[in-house]
């Protein structure tokens, strides 16, 4: 976690929380209510992959019954990655001040997010971490938690990042964060994806904050991980972490 040097941040300007789904319909109606419940200035942008299950349609009887609440239609499941980057791109075009990753089913408790945005006036950058002191799961199995764990620890030592919680998606971006990340560039997915946006922000001198949170595993609907995004971390990491340190190399030999 970085300290921040010292430096002054400036107010945050207007959240938005960008919620990507794909058959999320049993939960799309009741974690849009928490978020405007928990924050009722906050604004919520549900970023729909043409679910089949109505989930779009769902969501746009919520934009009819408030206008804090916005859809982004796209055309088919291309991904966590790549749905968030259209929500960043679109909560940047409108002039969002925060832009907030969260999940859809509920394990990233809304009720959370005022501590998160709380962080987020002294830092760049927040996490909602299951792996710092005072953060736990609920209703997970010993494997998934030893995978979880595993490629946090993994992350963080292949690159260099002094972040415990390497893989959460609970996150709170300053838009000014996000623009200096180089989105362009971002072609990774799932795990690998907050990965990657967690190292960005780290090796561009971000201030980086984890704030304890509780991971309430999902109760309805079927769970997106899968095999081939944990291949794809894997192979991802191990690339970047390879990559850094021969540059490393090669610039001691210059120097």
């Amino acid at each position: 976690m970085n300290d921040g040097g010292g430096r002054q941040f400036g107010p945050l300007g207007t959240t938005l929380v960008i919620i990507p789904t794909f058959n999320e319909a049993e939960n799309i109606k009741a974690i849009v209510g928490r978020v405007r419940a928990s924050v009722p200035a906050a604004h919520v942008l549900i970023a729909d992959d043409n679910s089949p299950d109505g989930t779009g349609k769902l969501a746009d009887e919520l934009t009819v019954e408030d206008d804090q609440v916005h859809v982004l239609h796209r055309k088919g499941k291309e991904g966590l990655g790549a749905a968030y980057l259209a929500g960043f791109r679109w909560g940047l075009e409108h002039g969002y001040g925060v832009l907030v990753e969260m999940d859809a089913d509920g394990s990233h408790q809304p009720e959370e997010l005022p501590r998160l945005l709380t962080a987020l006036k002294g830092a760049d950058l927040v996490l909602g971490s299951r792996w710092v002191p005072g953060g736990r799961v609920v209703n997970w199995p010993k494997s998934r938690e030893f995978i979880s764990r595993g490629g946090s620890l993994y992350s963080r030592v292949m690159l260099d990042v002094p972040i415990r919680d390497v893989t959460g998606g609970y996150r709170a971006f300053r838009r000014e964060t996000l623009e200096g990340l180089g989105l362009g560039e971002v072609s990774s997915q799932g795990y690998c994806f907050q990965v990657d946006l967690a190292r960005r922000a780290v090796k561009a001198g971000y201030h980086v904050v984890e704030v304890p949170i509780t991971f309430v595993e999902r109760e309805l609907g079927d769970s997106k991980m899968s095999r081939d995004i944990l291949v794809e971390a894997l192979w991802r990491v191990t690339t970047w972490g390879v990559g850094e340190r021969a540059d490393r190399i090669r610039g001691r030999r210059k120097g």
